[in-house]
């Protein structure tokens, strides 16, 4: 079975500049995700995309194989995830005429996120009928408390005639950004990487850290300190 691990990588980044190569520790924010991906007793392949020379200088130092640059069209602010793995899927197909039976996509900003998260999110996936398994994270915030502001009137997100208690309130998770696991095949059919038939792999908040900002990255450093890597 072929499996490919893709880390997508844009040299530019609006939230936090440099983030995927910012030194968080000791090593290179992309570091930790390669060795992750390198680790993984499923993962058969793992590469890096990039529009940048110096990630993909630093991705090849740890491992990962970066077989070509992404095109400059395919590293704007409004580009998508999806597009950035199909244009690396139907370059692989070309090029080498490989074609993997899974994607595992790995976010480089979930620098916690283990080796061991990646094999249950795969097992999960491979020991079921389901097309897809992402990870996830439970909610922080219930939708059952949210609100809609128009900067006037505030409104339930949810409609509900009972305020309910928050020991009373189901459990919500959140994508968490950190593992995508998805038939290839699949993939392809919808063009995207959210499937309607895919189950969940539940990480702890604490491995969950997605770094958009610099508070986000602090944190990250403070949980690296306290083992979580």
């Amino acid at each position: 079975m072929k499996i490919l691990g893709i880390i997508p990588a844009r040299g530019q980044s609006k939230g936090l500049p440099g983030k995927n190569i910012k030194l968080l520790a000791d090593k290179p924010l992309i570091a930790y995700t390669i060795g992750a991906a390198l680790e993984s007793k499923f993962i058969n392949r793992t590469i890096v995309s990039t529009d940048d020379f110096e990630i993909m200088d630093i991705a090849k130092n740890f491992g990962a194989e970066v077989p070509f640059l992404r095109p400059d069209y395919l590293a704007l602010d409004t580009t998508t995830t999806v597009e950035v793995v199909l244009d690396l899927l139907a370059n692989l197909k070309a090029t080498e005429d490989y074609v993997p039976d899974y994607v595992c996509l790995l976010q480089c900003t979930s620098p916690l996120r283990n080796s061991a998260d990646i094999d249950e999110c795969i097992t999960q996936c491979l020991n079921s009928d389901f097309d897809a398994c992402y990870s996830i994270s439970e909610a922080e915030s219930s939708p059952y408390w949210m609100k809609i502001f128009d900067g006037q009137k505030l409104t339930s997100f949810i409609k509900t005639d009972t305020i309910l208690r928050r020991q009373d309130l189901p459990k919500v998770y959140s994508l968490n950004g950190a593992i995508y696991f998805v038939k290839t095949s699949e993939l392809l059919k919808y063009s995207s990487l959210h499937l309607p038939n895919a189950t969940g792999y539940i990480m702890p908040r604490n491995r969950s850290v997605d770094i958009d900002t610099d508070i986000d990255f602090e944190l990250a450093q403070i949980l690296a300190k306290k083992g979580s890597l």
